[in-house]
């Protein structure tokens, strides 16, 4: 059953970045600006930040099977996402990544619910599986596009084919586990609920501290990394893209691994001792990153790998800690507010990065993002001082 979900998740998010792969081939047919491109990634997350918002405020990832809820968004954001193809201009792109990433709010929190109900000792483990298959769903576009002469519609085509399969893997084949979370009724209460509770309020701290740089890592390397080549050789063209859409897959899907081990290394030394380490580390690589510009790529590569992998490695286990941290017929609606505030706030710091290099430059344009893991591991301090305080 893990491994089903896990597909399912990799499948079905593979739709987030699908226009964002090519921004490259947007820019060229549409006469986009830097910012103006961006907003082909920022536009899905305020679509998922509504789509969440929604979602929590009905309480449908409690009333709603997390199976059916699951596979009709899949479906839904896997036509959304291929009416982009016919968008003749940014404004109407944008509208339909906009219901993308409002549809994805049903793909990627039930996915998480779901696999709890099948582990509870292993949780830590099994959600990072999990957010790890995301991971490498996300980075799967920049995989077709480095592929020769993959442009804009086989990345769209791709992705809307994977998230139809990933509906039909879970209408047809998935189940709740031994430990499910009982159904409830709507209740506009079970918001304020959730918020009452001072644990989930400073899991979800240290979750934000950890937003505010992993969307913008997410969004932008791939595009430092195509910045880095041309500028170490300005004749690289069509060949210097197609190594950095690679390069960009490899980094981003490091991450899956990342979430493998943070799920590993938190079920044996604890959630906070993990998240701590994986923000401090990911945070030193968004403050050196920018010294590999137009550098090596002996060097920009294992400093791009690195950071893919700990930049998500703890995303997980902020999840887990919000399963752990309200009560049981709560879970849904927790998780569902918990990304819907993280991906508002990653929305913002994602148009914040072509500001910043237009003033800095690349070399010290990723600084701003090391902000969040301080913030993070600040919050996450303060939990497990109040879980010891507790105990």
């Amino acid at each position: 059953m893990l491994g089903l979900v896990a597909l399912a998740e990799l499948l079905g998010m593979s739709l987030w970045f699908a226009a964002s792969a090519v921004s490259a081939q947007y820019r060229t047919l549409w006469n986009l600006s830097a910012s103006e491109a961006g907003w082909l990634t920022t536009i899905v997350s305020l679509g998922f930040v509504a789509g969440t918002a929604a979602s929590a405020a009905l309480n449908l990832a409690d009333v709603i099977p997390a199976r059916r809820l699951f596979a009709l968004s899949a479906l839904a954001g896997a036509l959304a996402n291929a009416l982009v193809l016919a968008a003749s201009g940014l404004g109407v792109a944008l509208v339909w990544r906009f219901v993308t990433g409002a549809c994805l709010a049903g793909v990627y929190p039930p996915a998480m619910k779901m696999i709890s109900t099948w582990f509870r000792a292993r949780r830590g483990l099994a959600v990072g599986t999990v957010v790890g298959a995301l991971t490498v769903g996300k980075a799967f576009p920049y995989l077709i596009h480095a592929l020769p002469g993959a442009g804009i519609r086989p990345a769209a085509l791709t992705a809307s084919a994977a998230a139809v399969v990933a509906a039909a893997l879970v209408w047809f084949g998935y189940r709740d586990g031994p430990y499910p979370f009982p159904p409830r009724k709507f209740s506009w209460g079970l918001v304020g609920e959730v918020v009452r509770e001072r644990q989930w309020r400073l899991a979800t701290g240290g979750y934000l501290g950890h937003m505010i740089e992993l969307y913008p890592a997410w969004t932008w390397l791939p595009v430092f990394i195509a910045a880095s080549i041309a500028a170490r050789d300005p004749s690289a063209g069509a060949a210097g893209e197609m190594t950095a859409s690679a390069i960009a897959f490899v980094s981003l899907a490091m991450g899956g691994l990342g979430c493998v081990w943070g799920g590993l290394a938190a079920d044996r030394r604890g959630r906070e001792w993990l998240v701590t380490l994986a923000m401090s580390l990911s945070g030193l690589c968004a403050l050196g990153i920018g010294l590999t510009f137009g550098a090596s790529l002996w060097l920009l590569v294992p400093v791009s790998l690195l950071w893919g992998f700990f930049v998500v490695a703890d995303s997980a286990q902020f999840s887990v800690l919000v399963t752990e941290s309200v009560p049981p017929h709560a879970v849904g609606t927790a998780l569902t507010l918990q990304t819907s505030l993280g991906f508002l706030l990653t929305s913002v710091v994602i148009q914040l990065v072509p500001p910043m290099v237009a003033v800095v430059g690349w070399g010290w344009a990723f600084t701003l993002l090391a902000v969040g893991p301080a913030l993070g591991i600040a919050s996450i301090r303060r939990l497990r001082a109040h879980g010891q305080r507790s105990g």
